[in-house]
């Protein structure tokens, strides 16, 4: 295994890895899917560690984790918190947009309006100079 990792410029650690990826999922498991996980699930990965004595590549492998880091992320979170600290905290997808609160437009001639032209004016002379400075 040394050898054929030296001869393709991989680290042998990974290697041995997709090698045991390959051992127990064939050629799908690499094949990666972007997937979250549920608390059970995390808990049945760390469960058969605990009783197979499986390190965190093992598992991986068998469970076809994208990393074995993952695990021992799961496996501290765990020590830490229990159960619940299991549980994804972040959604995931894009956020949702937040709808702008509508600002009373302030009465002619008050400060506050005087300000936002102010305000405005002083972006369009910003703006009018840089263009300007282009051409």
């Amino acid at each position: 295994m040394k050898k054929i990792s030296e001869d393709i410029g991989v680290n042998d650690s990974v290697f041995c890895c997709w090698v045991r990826v390959y051992e127990h999922q064939g050629e799908s498991g690499f094949i990666k899917s972007y997937t979250s996980y549920s608390a059970q699930y995390k808990m049945d990965v760390l469960k058969y560690m605990n009783e197979m004595g499986t390190f965190y590549r093992e598992t991986a492998a068998i469970f076809n984790l994208s990393s074995p880091e993952l695990i021992r992320t799961w496996y501290v979170r765990f020590e830490q918190g229990r159960m619940d600290a299991l549980e994804s905290k972040k959604k995931k997808g894009r956020p949702s947009m937040k709808k702008e609160s509508k600002k009373p437009t302030p009465i002619e001639g008050s400060v506050e309006a005087l300000q936002a032209k102010i305000e405005r004016l002083e972006m369009m002379n910003a703006y009018l100079k840089k263009l300007n400075a282009l051409v």
